[in-house]
């Protein structure tokens, strides 16, 4: 089984809050935060007898939202769960039943592992997303490392352990699809209904996971003899090493001086991210435009850099994977 458009999705979004709700009413006004924080997923568990009712009226009402159920234990349950409109299972355990129902029934399922025993039977079953839980009781993102080895094809969404503190030790691991957690609606918030309070805490983990940060400014110049001179300037003002590029001249890492003109009626501004994909989709979901006719990859494959379709103030902005 491939990975789905849905598990791309959660992919991208790299966050899945787990929601414990005692009423069902507070759950669209939570959906709603997370939404607005950037974060348009949930898993509702079955750890209270709102759950139900809360993935109802978070698929009624919001159906952009991508909502599924966690804490599954039996296939029943998981039966349940879809018919309230949940487009996604988690369990905490591999339990083959909730497994096959959801496969058969082509429901994305995403089954509890810790052990490689755990990772043979979802890969029997055609997986490729698995949750790993309790990640921090079992050896956390060491593991994950070493899980990589030997299921290059499978990701993982550790839960269980992960917090604000520890949250990038496990994104920056390419087999990890999502970290999953209630640190990203903390108990106190919810009960306190602070919804506000719970979307300034999402919209800052999704900006600490993208690690927005100038890299440079682009400098457009008549000639590669005008670009060489304002690199040479920069360089000596600043005691920056200036390095030659076949279409620019780098003065340190405070500005690319371009052997002519390019983007960007007044230059442009390069934008470091920790990750570039996950930027990407991020900016996408804001309904901003990519140029992807500027993309730049390595040999691997890999994209480095992209221009956004506008200009700000004059200039071309683009962003480059750190």
């Amino acid at each position: 089984m491939k990975m789905s458009n849905q598990l791309k999705q959660i992919k991208e979004i790299g966050f899945v809050p787990l929601i414990v709700l005692e009423e069902s009413q507070d759950a669209v006004p939570l959906a709603r935060a997370l939404q607005k924080g950037g974060i348009p997923v949930a898993e509702v568990t079955f750890r209270t007898n709102a759950a139900l009712a809360c993935i109802e009226k978070v698929a009624e009402e919001i159906p952009e939202m991508l909502v599924g159920a966690g804490t599954v234990h039996t296939a029943e349950q998981a039966k349940d769960a879809v018919a309230a409109g949940a487009s996604f299972i988690v369990t905490p355990g591999f339990q083959p039943e909730v497994v096959r129902w959801c496969v058969e029934n082509q429901i994305d399922v995403i089954p509890g592992t810790v052990s490689p025993s755990d990772v043979e039977q979802a890969l029997g079953f055609g997986l490729e997303v698995c949750k790993f839980f309790p990640a921090g009781a079992y050896g956390g993102a060491e593991t994950l490392k070493a899980l990589a080895g030997p299921y290059a094809g499978i990701s993982f969404m550790p839960t269980g352990g992960v917090s604000e503190g520890n949250m990038l030790e496990y994104l920056s691991l390419p087999n990890v699809a999502a970290v999953g957690g209630s640190f990203l609606c903390p108990d106190s918030l919810v009960k306190a209904k602070d919804w506000d309070g719970i979307s300034s805490l999402c919209r800052r983990l999704v900006q600490k996971l993208l690690g927005f940060e100038l890299a440079h400014v682009g400098i457009n110049t008549l000639d590669a003899a005008e670009a060489k001179l304002v690199a040479e300037r920069l360089g000596f003002l600043f005691g920056k090493e200036v390095t030659e590029f076949p279409g620019a001249y780098f003065s340190g890492n405070i500005a690319e001086v371009v052997k002519g003109s390019y983007l960007g009626t007044m230059g442009h501004i390069g934008i470091n991210t920790r990750d570039i994909e996950r930027a990407i989709a991020y900016f996408e979901r804001l309904g901003v435009e990519l140029d992807y006719t500027t993309e730049s990859r390595d040999r691997q494959g890999r994209l480095g850099a992209i221009y956004f379709k506008e200009q700000i103030g004059g200039f071309a902005v683009h962003l480059r994977q750190a």
